[in-house]
């Protein structure tokens, strides 16, 4: 076998060509990569100063509005309940009075009333000779 040194010359001549030739393409996919990256990245920049920034300031507006409310609804609720428990103890304080009142004033009726139905069940029994002497 005689070395053929034009075939081997051949050979590493097409493995230097592939390998030049991966290279360009890799250099090519990460420049479009980096192309690709920056094209997004402006474009997330864009959406969100078009549409989340004004979405968000909205949005803590209607937040702020509902926590004003929101404050409202418990000053309200803490007054009404305030109300209520003064009405009550007003009510209870009434009631109060007027039952001792009403005591005081039918006490006496009923102790002239119990009085006078002892007088008539003494007056409508019967006697007897013992119960006369």
């Amino acid at each position: 076998m005689e070395p053929n040194l034009g075939t081997l010359n051949l050979l590493v001549g097409i493995i230097s060509a592939a390998a030049v030739l991966e290279a360009l393409a890799i250099i090519g996919i990460g420049v479009a990569a980096f192309v690709i990256y920056k094209r997004l990245s402006e474009l997330v920049t864009t959406l969100e100063a078009k549409h989340v920034a004004p979405a968000m300031v909205r949005l803590n507006a209607i937040l702020d509005d509902v926590n004003g409310v929101t404050s409202k609804v418990r000053e309200e609720t803490e007054r009404v309940d305030q109300a209520i428990h003064s009405t009550m103890d007003r009510i209870d304080d009434t009631a109060d009075r007027v039952r001792w009142n009403v005591r005081a004033k039918t006490s006496r009726l009923v102790g002239i009333i119990r009085g006078a139905r002892v007088v008539i069940e003494e007056l409508l029994q019967p006697r007897t000779q013992n119960q006369r002497a």
